[in-house]
Order: structure tokens, then sequence, then C-alpha cells
């Protein structure tokens, strides 16, 4: 090995060579962690309509009247927090 073969190396490179690697960040972990979580309530969500008691005409219906109501509520809200559930 030559000097210009070491000069050449980056940082993993180097790392490679003595059986090592670059410690991954905290945020790219949490990010990992939180896509996959999402990832997952959306599965979810999408095997518990599929498995609703429902059959498929009523419960989008259901779903339609629900969204209404909600996007009713804040049209009416004006912008101000609703405190009712």
């Amino acid at each position: 090995m030559k000097l210009r073969d070491l000069t050449d190396m980056d940082k993993d490179d180097i790392l490679g060579a003595l059986g090592l690697q670059t410690k991954g960040s905290t945020t790219s972990w949490v990010l990992g962690t939180l896509g996959l979580f999402g990832l997952g309530m959306v599965i979810g969500a999408g095997v518990a309509l599929m498995l609703a008691p429902k059959p498929g005409i009523e419960l989008r219906r259901d779903l339609e009247d629900r969204i209404r109501n909600v996007r009713e509520r804040v049209a009416g809200n004006n912008g101000q927090l609703d405190t009712q559930i």
C-alpha cells in the first residue's frame, strides 16, 4: 500500500479496513421509527375498515356523514377551537 492509496481513502474506507462503521444519528433512528409507526397505523386502519361489521355501502355513508359533520364544525368555528367532545 502506497501513500497515494491512503490519501484517496475516505472515512468509511478507513473504518471498513479496521472492521468498524459509522454510528447512525439519533434523528435518523427517530424518523425511521416514526415512519414505521405511521405506516403501521395506516395499514391497521385499512384492515379495520375491511373487517368492519357493516357492509361497504353503509360504512361509506357513515364515513361521509362523519367527514361532512367535521367540515361543518370546522367551518362553523371560524378558527376557534371547539372544546366540546
